[in-house]
């Protein structure tokens, strides 16, 4: 272990060496997913998220190189600038993809790789798919074999190296600047579990903007000639100490690098909400559906819950009436009253009006908990059960599976193009529908451009 190079340099090398041709054909159709869906999610945040907007009004006032866009906005600003904003977009809707462990790649990776590809112009597709690939390799082979204790928030304390790993390829750094680019990430990796189960803060759904920015970063040190640390990961007082005190396979990490890609297993959410939510959504969806019940009919409602899904609901009266939008993303009592009253739910769902409707408020009061351990986090998302009991006397269970958008119901290409849709029709800044469908056409083309850069002037 102590003669083999630092997994800062294994990760490095592996970016740098990667070849479009060596990317399977599972993981550049992710990767190219990926990124019209992250661009979709950015366009409707610009127009419903008020808090992203607060970013915005700081990256207007600091002005700058006019580099890369800002989606849903016109004009350029610079790329580090457009990565902040557009990580912000990515993710404060709680709309973009995730690995089938939890946490989301994509809302750090794509903004970054989209700052530097305008930065740098000519970038090909090719060279944007196999980027953003080794980026969500890199990303779910840390993610499911480090020894998290939801102390950290990983998608910004990982997705830093994923989204730097990916910027330094499209950049065209060497080995030794990207493994530099990483060493300097360290200083960008963080982000505290509070923000996330907390409630009240604006953070939860903005903080993918500070990693991409921050990949950005540490990739444009590395390339002036800022050098890094030897011994990032793997130094006795380096990441994987400081972060998971030493608990990680690094046998796992580093297993068919290079010919497993594990970002091809990226999931793409049909829902706007924590992921971690979705199972108990659908299973009362299907009891809803199936039995053909109304609101109205319903006695009681029973949450079984695990360790993580217990942070959704406590405090449980305000969880059944969460005072925010980024609050009501992350309460599964209302989340799942959403789901009871619509059968589904959309991005319209979230709004000032949306968090006072009646009906909805009236279910979750219907909202119980009961503690099961068995539904407790492990790796994989964590299963969720619902009882409904009816007034008639009626009872049903279900556990949610089958969740669109999971691995045992992935969403196609159509699905991804439909939400694409939906996402542009609430835009801030109008999007045509000749463009809309020549993004999607240019996303599912992406190998054929010569200027991945299309792309971004197609949606924008």
């Amino acid at each position: 272990m102590s003669d083999a190079p630092d997994l800062v340099h294994v990760l490095a090398d592996h970016t740098v060496q990667l070849s479009y041709d060596d990317v399977p054909s599972d993981a550049r159709e992710a990767a190219k997913k990926s990124l019209l869906d992250t661009i979709g999610v950015m366009l409707a945040a610009s127009g419903l998220e008020p808090a992203v907007h607060g970013v915005i009004d700081i990256i207007r006032e600091s002005a700058g190189a006019p580099q890369s866009t800002v989606l849903g906005l016109p004009g350029k600003v610079p790329a580090l600038s457009a990565a902040l904003a557009n990580g912000a977009l990515a993710h404060c809707l709680d709309y973009d993809d995730q690995t089938p462990w939890g946490q989301h790649s994509g809302s750090s990776i794509v903004p970054a790789v989209l700052a530097v590809a305008e930065r740098q112009g000519g970038v090909s597709g090719k060279e944007l798919i196999a980027a953003i690939a080794a980026g969500q390799d890199i990303f779910a082979r840390l993610r499911c074999n480090v020894g998290w204790k939801k102390d950290w928030n990983l998608s910004t304390v990982l997705g830093v190296f994923a989204a730097t790993a990916a910027a330094a390829r499209v950049m065209s750094l060497s080995p030794k600047q990207t493994a530099d680019a990483l060493g300097i990430a360290t200083m960008q990796s963080s982000g505290i579990m509070e923000m996330v189960a907390g409630r009240g803060s604006d953070l939860r759904g903005l903080y993918a903007g500070f990693s991409a920015r921050g990949a950005v970063l540490a990739a444009m040190m590395a390339e002036r000639g800022i050098t890094g640390i030897d011994k990032a990961f793997e130094g006795e007082y380096g990441f994987m100490r400081t972060y998971f005190n030493g608990q990680y396979d690094r046998q796992a990490i580093v297993r068919n690098l290079g010919s497993e890609f594990l970002g091809s297993g990226t999931l793409y959410k049909r829902w706007p909400c924590v992921g971690t939510a979705h199972s108990h959504m659908k299973a009362a969806i299907d009891i809803m559906t199936e039995n053909d019940l109304q609101p109205e009919q319903i006695s009681e409602i029973r949450l079984h819950v695990g360790d993580y899904h217990d942070l959704m609901c406590q405090p449980l009266e305000e969880r059944r009436a969460p005072a925010t939008l980024a609050d009501a993303k992350f309460s599964l009592p209302f989340l799942v009253s959403v789901a009871i009253v619509r059968r589904g739910m959309s991005v319209k769902d979230f709004s000032s009006v949306g968090l006072s409707d009646h009906e909805v408020l009236a279910v979750g009061r219907k909202m119980h908990l009961i503690s099961d351990p068995a539904l407790d986090w492990k790796l994989e998302l964590p299963l969720g059960r619902v009882q409904i009991l009816a007034r008639d006397g009626r009872s049903w269970v279900r556990e949610g599976i089958a969740v669109p958008g999971n691995s045992d119901n992935p969403l196609s290409w159509d699905d991804i193009c439909a939400k694409f849709r939906e996402c542009a029709s609430v835009s801030m800044t109008p999007v045509a529908a000749t463009k809309v469908l020549r993004a999607e056409s240019l996303a599912r083309s992406l190998e054929e451009l010569p200027d991945a850069s299309e792309l971004i002037r197609a949606a924008a």
